[in-house]
């Protein structure tokens, strides 16, 4: 990465759109263009941040428009699955280099190995310098994926991505799976990036290493200068800007209201004063009427001109209106997940897991204890929280879960993609009527035909508020619930949603997560730290210091 890339590779959407087979709208005539440095992308889940980075990787195909990219192009998608079968230097892409330069080397000067080596004669030495870089130095060339850990795959397409020296690099929640040692490593990488990045990412740290902020809201792109603490600043002094005006706005309603009421009034006092005069015969007939017909056309008109100001008022208080974003949060009340202090959930006794790990002794759950699961990539984090869900078998020990207990795994797979986000939820709730789970998804931010969209159609925040909508408003309710990385592919207002709704969660929770700011926000009550010598008891700075140790 120390060779400047070139200062004319770029990325331009001109009346971009794209829409899902199923003609679901994605993006509408997205104009965009990004240069040189490093840009996150920023916006609500479903705005199509992944679905514009998949775009310009050629990996999808514009519905109408144009997307043109000047110079190579290297993307790291959110999802990342790879053949536990390939070789390390397969993923890195110089296995055929490799096996080339191994030919020369033995003798065999093809005119065939030196083309496929080229220039790239020192591919070896380059690759170990970039394995190193990300802190995987330890790892051979001739291994398989398959005895590396998910953190660790990211790391390895993340090395391919930085060894093909792309002009263009799209980075798509890329902190996703990494413990925070690899994530520092990543940080490092993204500093020291000298060409056009593209990053989409819920990780704050990461978007506070940007140059500048692009938001994709309501179909267009706002530029903000800076990272994401000042885009946030430059928020926070817009909005309360915008609610002061609402206000203003809605006390001149008000006063408008009072003033068209008052003048009514004043207007049916003088009618019924006209009127009576008349009955009493103190005014001629003739006089009366005309009298009567003058009052009227001054009614008309004060009416219409105060009618017309309570109109504007309106209008002004919508105009304002409209500059305040949407709080989105989730509100959901869940008084059937209350599991009462001291009660028994979850015991496990002597439990040895699946790849070999002892949890001597006995440990449990009580009452509604909120605990986070922590340790580095491949400590068997996922593998402890399967176990305690029963999806797979402990190699030795017992686990004895006491209460209804739900588990989301990070896959997001307990989700039908041919079936509704009503028709999802509707499964594991039989008894609830159509309008009772409509009812209930309009808390999670599924309202209307929102309900009705297809899983598999789903971003990865709106799949993440779907499934979670699915494991708590299931029958019967879970009162222990088992979490497995919940912030990847959040965008961080999806993570402050999630925040916000399992603060009215009332049963016990156990939270597998490299982010431990979001950890903080949950009021965890226990920290426990998993590793090879099983699990123990900790603390929130012991955590953050064992993480970040190399």
């Amino acid at each position: 990465m120390s060779r400047s890339l070139s200062s004319h590779a770029s990325l331009t959407c001109a009346e971009l759109t794209f829409e899902w087979p199923d003609g679901t709208p994605v993006l509408d005539g997205l104009d965009l263009t990004v240069g040189t440095g490093r840009t996150g992308l920023v916006g609500l889940n479903g705005s199509g941040k992944s679905t514009l980075l998949k775009l310009a990787a050629g990996e999808l195909t514009p519905t109408g428009g144009r997307i043109t990219v000047h110079g190579t192009t290297g993307h790291l998608p959110q999802t990342l699955t790879l053949d536990t079968s390939l070789r390390v230097d397969e993923v890195l892409g110089i296995a055929a280099t490799r096996r080339a330069l191994h030919a020369v080397e033995a003798g065999a000067a093809t005119e065939e190995n030196f083309a496929a080596i080229g220039e790239d004669w020192d591919v070896e030495e380059r690759a170990h310098a970039t394995l190193d870089q990300l802190g995987l130095g330890s790892i051979g060339l001739d291994r398989t994926v398959g005895d590396v850990s998910g953190g660790e795959s990211v790391l390895l397409r993340l090395a391919a991505l930085l060894l093909a020296r792309p002009a263009v690099l799209l980075l798509d929640e890329p902190t996703n799976n990494l413990d925070l040692r690899a994530r520092r490593r990543l940080y490092e990488a993204v500093d020291s990036w000298s060409g056009v990045m593209l990053v989409v990412s819920h990780d704050r740290e990461l978007l506070d290493r940007v140059d500048q902020i692009a938001e994709l809201r309501e179909g267009g792109v706002r530029w903000f200068g800076g990272n994401y603490t000042a885009y946030e600043r430059i928020l926070e002094a817009e909005q309360d800007t915008a609610e002061r005006l609402v206000r203003v706005a809605e006390a001149d309603v008000q006063r408008q209201k009072r003033e068209l009421t008052e003048a009514q009034s004043r207007l049916a006092r003088r009618k019924r004063y006209g009127q009576k005069m008349q009955d009493q015969r103190r005014v001629p007939r003739i006089v009366a009427g005309n009298l009567k017909r003058a009052a009227q056309v001054s009614a008309g008109k004060h009416r219409a001109v105060q009618s017309e100001r309570l109109t504007e008022a309106r209008d002004r208080l919508d105009q304002a209106a409209e500059a305040v974003r949407e709080d989105r949060e989730i509100r959901v009340e869940l008084p059937a997940t209350e599991v009462p202090p001291g009660r028994e959930v979850l015991t496990a006794r002597e439990l040895r897991l699946a790849h070999g790990t002892l949890l001597p002794g006995a440990w449990e759950v009580r009452g509604p204890e909120r605990i986070a699961l922590v340790g580095r990539n491949g400590a068997g984090k996922t593998t402890l929280l399967r176990t305690l869900a029963g999806l797979a078998a402990p190699a030795d020990g017992e686990v004895t879960v006491r209460v209804p207990l739900r588990y989301l795994p990070q896959r997001l797979d307990v989700l039908d993609d041919s079936l509704s986000v009503a028709d999802n939820v509707a499964r594991v709730a039989p008894r609830a009527t159509d309008n009772q789970v409509r009812a209930r998804l309009a808390h999670f931010l599924f309202r209307g035909a929102r309900a009705d969209r297809l899983a598999g159609t789903l971003s990865g925040g709106e799949r993440f508020r779907a499934a979670l909508a699915a494991l708590l408003l299931a029958d019967p309710a879970p009162q222990l619930l088992l979490l497995d990385e919940p912030t990847n592919s959040l965008d961080l207002a999806s993570a402050a949603q999630l925040t916000s709704a399992l603060e009215s969660y009332a049963g016990a929770l156990m939270v597998a997560s490299h982010d431990v700011p979001f950890l903080e926000s949950l009021g965890i009550t226990r920290w426990l730290f998993l590793d090879e010598d099983g699990l123990r008891p900790s603390s929130r700075e012991e955590v953050r210091g064992a993480l970040w140790e190399d």
